[in-house]
């Protein structure tokens, strides 16, 4: 994809002022990164206000003894809610971005991020309304983590990943990391539902082999 053609992935750039277009045209860069790539990370700096073309982006907090949890995914189309916040209250990051798959990505410079910012009001609707849906994903993840019950959230992740013949490649590190729970705590709930004949387990991957009571759980509440 040419540069020049960026912004018709983004329906809220389309009413932009020219003079915004032409600045961010101008400015800003296409770039290409590798899965694994680790695009932020704790303590740095944003230098760019990234938009998201192609892959997936993870972010995720990591703490000082090592578990992790998915905050939340970016996707084709989509912007970084964390990188907004720290760009409009130049703070730094609190938590590290990682390219999931090979992501192609629109980097939007501080400075012609500010510019936008303060002379646009289509601009200023785009990275709101963009970050107020971030926002409200991370509020249901809360919501999540601290009411919901883990073998229900387990269940419904779970039919969430698996492919049309209910496979996962997926390690129980990975599933914690997901669920912002520890390892074991989902090693045990794994196996109770292996003991019920709901799933197969083997070393990284998981097999579906009774999505009916796995969906039957996930909808209790």
């Amino acid at each position: 994809m040419a540069d020049h053609q960026w912004t018709s992935k983004f329906p809220g750039l389309k009413s932009l002022e020219p003079e915004i277009t032409n600045l961010l045209l101008r400015t800003s860069m296409v770039v290409d990164l590798p899965a694994g790539t680790r695009i932020f990370g704790p303590g740095q700096s944003p230098e760019n206000y990234l938009l998201l073309l192609e892959g997936t982006v993870r972010v995720q907090q990591v703490s000082e003894n090592g578990r992790e949890i998915v905050l939340y995914r970016v996707a084709a189309g989509q912007s970084c809610a964390l990188t907004t916040a720290c760009l409009m209250g130049y703070e730094d990051y609190q938590a590290e971005g990682v390219a999931e798959t090979a992501v192609t990505a629109v980097a939007i410079p501080r400075a012609t991020f500010d510019e936008a910012i303060a002379r646009s009001a289509a601009f200023r609707k785009f990275v709101f309304t963009a970050f107020s849906v971030n926002v409200t994903t991370l509020f249901k993840l809360i919501e999540e983590v601290a009411f919901s019950r883990i073998d229900e959230r387990l269940a419904q992740r779970l039919l969430q990943l698996a492919d049309a013949a209910g496979h996962i490649e997926i390690t129980h590190q990975q599933l914690a990391a997901e669920l912002g729970s520890a390892r074991e705590v989902i090693g045990r709930q794994l196996n109770e539902f292996q003991r019920r004949g709901w799933v197969t387990t083997s070393r990284g991957s998981i097999d579906l082999t009774n999505p009916g009571a796995l969906r039957q759980l996930a909808t209790m509440h």
